[in-house]
């Protein structure tokens, strides 16, 4: 196995166990991190996102598939199960990407289908609003907000 690929491996495995210390040593202390929900990470906080994920996550389950690796990019498709804010059962699939320098991750880009998550995580609105970019920036700026909330009492 390349060792990128047990890098995306050994990350997935500690986020399967909810264990954030070996996810964050995997990101290059510059790494970048996109998905819907967090679109613009750098630097620790990425790591930092990891950790209250990990920390606040309900009913967890995660398992990961299809890693691909070389010496520059690498990828993985992903599927996590949890309760979202506590009480709504969220079955998200992910395709993530990654590229790598000196052996960490410097950018980590997860695709995931938003509408399809919304409706789960958020119920009706999530339904009609999904869609919309306006729903988007929404969720995005919570996350956003839940995180430095995060940072500040750690």
């Amino acid at each position: 196995m390349h060792p990128n690929a047990q890098l995306i491996t050994d990350f997935y495995a500690a986020f399967a166990r909810q264990d954030s210390a070996p996810m964050r040593a995997a990101y290059a202390p510059d790494a970048h991190f996109s998905d819907p929900a967090f679109p613009a990470l750098h630097g620790p906080a990425v790591g930092d996102m990891w950790t209250m994920l990990c920390q606040q996550a309900k009913d967890f389950r995660l398992e990961f598939r299809d890693v691909k690796a070389d010496d520059r990019q690498g990828s993985a498709h992903w599927e996590a199960w949890y309760l979202f804010g506590g009480k709504r059962p969220v079955h998200n699939v992910i395709d993530a990407q990654f590229t790598f320098e000196n052996g960490r991750i410097t950018r980590h880009v997860d695709h995931f289908d938003f509408w399809r998550w919304s409706r789960q995580a958020i119920g009706p609105a999530g339904l009609l609003l999904g869609w919309t970019p306006l729903l988007k920036r929404a969720v995005a700026s919570r996350a956003n907000a839940s995180l430095a909330a995060w940072q500040k009492r750690r």
